[in-house]
């Protein structure tokens, strides 16, 4: 695949009172633009709900697994391979063969720093320390070598040895509230099933933060370079449906039990371009004010921005819109549910690939 090609996705979604992602003090994490204080979902965050959906929902085998414990990780897969191989031996085999690939191994048996690979990679490195590869050269080559879809979109950066670094090939967006937020407090206290009668009172006082918004999310895949990274067309077709799909149905679980803030997008639009990915986010530089609610406001803000940035820079390649809401589409291809939605935008994706 030669030619530039991106996806864009963008989403409006409505949380009821929630905490999915806080910060150090344990507040819901915010941020300021269009000069007031909005909801935020971090990036990281919400990549990492995607990336457990990619593991529970996808049938993609090769994921990636981050972990400061890859020496015990290939351990495990040496003596698997040979069981004939002792726990402490299989440690030692590991460790030695990360090392000959540049991956720095502290005396607790730990890697200095969080290292993303994937389960092939992983197998593979394991068999080499089995038939006791010494070529530096090979062994680096199995750690850039096939990587898993979801190193392949996120990155990988290595501070040990900058040739393992695994560009990414998708980038998404902190999500920020269309309108201004203030955070509440929940005031709570906690019976004590077994306390004496004359001890009335709480067991426990506490509060927790909170707050409501509507979200805009946004996130883009440079399809051109996660072909490259995956080398298929197969792989990368089913690769980006998955993708779709963790986008629109994943949620960070912080104090899901406490909320039960399970919701879905109430907007999806998805674009194509071959020129640059864009980012709607100015749609809501000016927060919206409303007493009825900003969902449908947000949506028809996004479809108004996306037609005005557009006009500018040029029409998509492809753009299709799956929405919950009775609003003015004119003009726009629309989808039915989910399963639609991503059905038509990997066939135009498929054809896309196979003009070139």
């Amino acid at each position: 695949m030669k030619n530039r090609l991106f996806l864009d996705i963008h989403a409006i979604q409505t949380l009821p009172p929630a905490n999915i992602n806080r910060d150090d003090t344990g507040s819901p994490k915010t941020a300021q633009y269009g000069g007031v204080r909005r909801a935020r979902v971090s990036s990281q965050s919400w990549k990492r709900a995607m990336r457990r959906y990619f593991d529970e929902f996808g049938k993609e085998k090769n994921l990636g697994v981050r972990t400061l414990y890859v020496p015990s990780y290939i351990a495990e897969i040496i003596q698997f391979l040979d069981s004939s191989i002792s726990e402490v031996e299989a440690m030692k085999k590991a460790a030695s063969i990360l090392n000959k690939g540049k991956i720095k191994i502290n005396k607790d048996g730990k890697t200095g720093a969080l290292f993303f690979i994937s389960e092939t990679q992983a197998t593979a490195l394991a068999q080499a320390a089995i038939s006791g590869e010494e070529d530096k050269e090979k062994i680096q080559k199995i750690l850039t070598d096939n990587p898993a879809i979801d190193i392949a979109l996120f990155g990988r950066m290595v501070a040990d040895d900058p040739k393992l670094n695994e560009d990414a090939s998708s980038q998404v967006a902190h999500a920020i509230s269309t309108h201004a937020v203030e955070t509440e407090f929940d005031y709570f206290t906690a019976t004590d099933d077994r306390s004496p009668n004359e001890h009335a009172g709480a067991g426990m006082i506490g509060t927790v933060e909170f707050n409501s918004s509507t979200l805009y999310r946004y996130a883009n895949v440079a399809v051109h370079e996660f072909y490259r990274q995956l080398g298929s067309e197969k792989l990368l077709l089913n690769a980006l449906a998955l993708y779709i799909e963790a986008f629109i149905k994943s949620l960070p679980t912080g104090k899901v039990n406490t909320f039960a803030n399970q919701t879905l997008p109430n907007a999806v639009l998805i674009t194509l371009r071959s020129d640059r990915p864009l980012n709607l986010v100015t749609a809501y530089e000016k927060p919206l004010r409303s007493r009825e609610g900003y969902t449908i406001q947000s949506i028809e803000k996004l479809i108004d921005e996306s037609n005005k940035v557009e006009k500018m820079a040029g029409e998509s390649n492809y753009k299709i819109l799956l929405s919950l809401e009775n609003i003015n589409t004119e003009g726009l291809e629309l989808a039915e549910s989910i399963d639609d939605l991503i059905g038509k935008v990997i066939e135009k994706l498929s054809a896309l690939i196979k003009v070139e």
